[in-house]
């Protein structure tokens, strides 16, 4: 990472002239600035956690939080798909993840790897995004999204802007609760202000951009969006096994709001998988919680200032 004192000023060139009249950065943000943005508890961070597919890694992640004293905000559960749960195991899910305050994004099954299509399993195609192939496909999976909202679910990936855009529009119109909460997946790829700003626009509530971006490049992304971003601290082998637990506090401090993604393990491929035996699923959500206490001690340590949410049973306390 360059380092703000060397880095140099950014040019002024007719690109930069361009990019600043349509109100965005010309550069990152070398100087990182502190955002002046938090969630609306005053937390400047929150934990979140993927990879919770059934009721008892529900229940594992529940019994871990209470051990290691630390609240995970918000679960991404069902990778494998909602799909392949019945709506009695959907219902109970939600009713669970809502007593104890958790906020829930749950994974429709219809997308890409589901349908017919292989060209998103080649090594070119791969690169093209996970978008949905099709109106046929797209009603599956806005099916799947009411299916999931039936059962009282109402935080949801989306992964599509075609979809994104759909899902907001039926919001705005009562066709679909007006509390519901649209994530966009790290899936579609997006790592700079101008294509993050025009997916807020669309009505994104938060936002996962690539992994690997600098403090200065989200520093930049954050001057001018403002939805909370959802940024891996730890991410599973496959997807490159990046650890940036002791840059947790900095970042949040630069970035603020966002939800810290705690995913170590082997792959999605195994994370997501709902037929995986349930004792692994029950394990590694263990690990993970263990891994969101340590980012938590951390970011006190190197930023003070830098604070998570309060769980909100604290908040109605205190209010």
């Amino acid at each position: 990472m360059t380092s703000p004192d060397l880095a140099p000023a950014a040019p002024a060139t007719r690109g930069a002239a361009i990019l600043a009249a349509q109100g965005l950065p010309s550069s990152d943000d070398y100087t990182l600035a502190s955002s002046r943005l938090g969630f609306s508890d005053g937390g400047q961070y929150r934990i979140e956690i993927s990879g919770v597919e059934r009721l008892s890694t529900l229940e594992a992640l529940l019994d871990e939080s209470a051990k290691q004293d630390v609240f995970i905000h918000r679960i991404v559960c069902f990778g494998g798909g909602s799909t392949l749960l019945d709506k009695g195991e959907l219902t109970a899910f939600a009713q669970l993840a809502a007593e104890n305050a958790i906020e829930v994004i749950a994974c429709p099954g219809p997308r890409t790897g589901w349908d017919t299509g292989r060209q998103a399993l080649t090594t070119e195609g791969s690169s093209a995004g996970r978008r949905v192939r099709g109106m046929d496909n797209l009603r599956f999976l806005l099916d799947d999204y009411l299916r999931m909202f039936s059962c009282g679910l109402r935080g949801v990936l989306v992964w599509d802007e075609g979809v994104l855009d759909v899902l907001n529009k039926a919001r705005a119109a009562g066709d679909i609760p007006a509390d519901a909460v649209f994530k966009v997946s790290v899936y579609t790829g997006h790592a700079n202000p101008a294509a993050i700003k025009v997916v807020q626009d669309l009505g994104a509530d938060s936002l996962n951009p690539v992994g690997d971006l600098s403090r200065p490049m989200l520093g930049a992304i954050r001057s001018v969006v403002t939805i909370p971003l959802d940024i891996w601290a730890m991410t599973f082998e496959s997807f490159g096994g990046m650890n940036r637990l002791w840059e947790a506090g900095d970042i949040a401090r630069v970035a603020a709001p966002c939800y810290f993604k705690v995913e170590p393990g082997e792959s999605e491929a195994i994370m997501y998988n709902a037929w995986i035996d349930e004792a692994y699923h029950d394990n590694l959500i263990r690990h993970k919680v263990r891994h969101a206490a340590i980012l938590a001690e951390l970011a006190a340590v190197t930023n003070g200032d830098v604070t998570a949410s309060p769980k909100p049973s604290l908040i109605a306390q205190t209010a």
